[in-house]
């Protein structure tokens, strides 16, 4: 350093160096900006991608299933020609197999993401209640949050620990809140937290704004619970309807068709005129049959999982589970026992 009266002269090179420091913080940062959109994204950080919405599974789920249906058509007609495609149970049970590769990790997910949101919407109306009272008590709304964030709310938690750090850093409370109703990513989360700082924003009293945050939360899970558990009984009808039909495919199959071809087995072998007439039961292909109702049980199962979805949490996709199940029942009963 020199001094020239009273004044620093910083030396050039110091000057650049900073310039430098700083522009290498800033390519940093574009960088990272750049990963974090767009394909980039994906590429960075894959599981986070495919797991943070339950449908990005399928981006990896359905090219896996795809290849592994393609693989299995090429090596059949390879070894066994085209026809046989046809003649053979192999192609049901190669879309079989490509269903349940495609499908399984999203139901799997979309289970355990209903199960999250489900119990943040049931400790959401404690926490703003909580944080209503200590508010009302005396408390200012930081301190409040800071309290109440030691607490144990479930899968609410980590959420409110970082919603109070944020507030402890001096963010403002409105968009402190704004992004914690973002971080839960919940409709009935939003919806509060827009209530809440809306009213904020207006010079409301925030824990009265709060307590009527708490009882919206408290009542829309309360209804949510009674419609669940008022159409619980339809989604119990719905599976014992395709097991009845299960069932009377197998005793019909297993008694009257399998009758009827023996009776026509009968016929033939005696090479009646009926027989050579084509007379009703002189020729039934139980293996046609059998694909026939395999088929129709397998498509009954899935569509029914979703209609039982549908009717039990509002959404046909909730229902992804029960069409897997079904499915693989009518699958192992037709290959195994029927």
């Amino acid at each position: 350093m020199k001094l020239f009266g009273k004044k620093e002269i910083i030396p050039l090179e110091e000057i650049n160096e900073e310039e430098n420091h700083q522009q290498e913080i800033l390519d940093k940062i574009e960088s990272r900006k750049k990963a974090n959109e767009g394909f980039n994204r994906i590429l960075t950080h894959p599981v986070e991608v495919l797991t943070e919405e339950p449908i990005n599974i399928l981006l990896l789920s359905v090219p896996v299933a795809l290849f592994i249906f393609l693989a299995g058509i090429v090596a059949t007609v390879s070894q066994y020609g085209l026809m046989s495609l046809l003649t053979s149970t192999f192609i049901d049970d190669l879309f079989f197999f490509t269903i349940l590769i495609s499908l399984t990790p999203l139901a799997i997910l979309d289970t355990k993401e209903a199960m999250r949101v489900r119990n943040i919407e049931v400790a959401l109306p404690n926490f703003f209640r909580d944080v209503a009272g200590m508010n009302q008590s005396g408390m200012t709304l930081p301190n409040a949050i800071n309290t109440v964030s030691n607490g144990d709310y479930g899968r609410l938690t980590p959420h409110i620990i970082k919603l109070n750090n944020e507030m402890s850093w001096n963010i403002p409370f409105v968009n402190a809140i704004y992004r914690f109703g973002e971080s839960l990513g919940t409709p009935l989360a939003r919806r509060s937290v827009d209530l809440i700082a809306k009213a904020s924003m207006a010079g409301g009293d925030v824990s009265e704004v709060l307590r009527a945050a708490a009882n919206d939360s408290y009542e829309f899970v309360n209804l949510a619970d009674e419609r669940r558990n008022n159409m619980m009984i339809y989604v119990v009808i719905v599976l014992v309807s395709f097991l009845v039909f299960l069932f009377v495919i197998a005793i019909m199959t297993g008694t009257f068709l399998a009758t009827m071809a023996d009776a026509g087995a009968a016929v033939a072998a005696s090479g009646s005129d009926a027989a050579a007439s084509g007379a009703f039961g002189s020729a039934i292909d139980m293996d046609l049959y059998r694909r026939i109702f395999s088929h129709a049980a397998m498509i009954q199962g899935f569509f029914s999982g979703l209609v039982a979805g549908q009717m039990g949490e509002g959404r046909a996709i909730g229902g992804l589970k029960y069409s897997l199940i079904m499915l693989t029942i009518a699958w192992v009963s037709f290959r195994f026992f029927i």
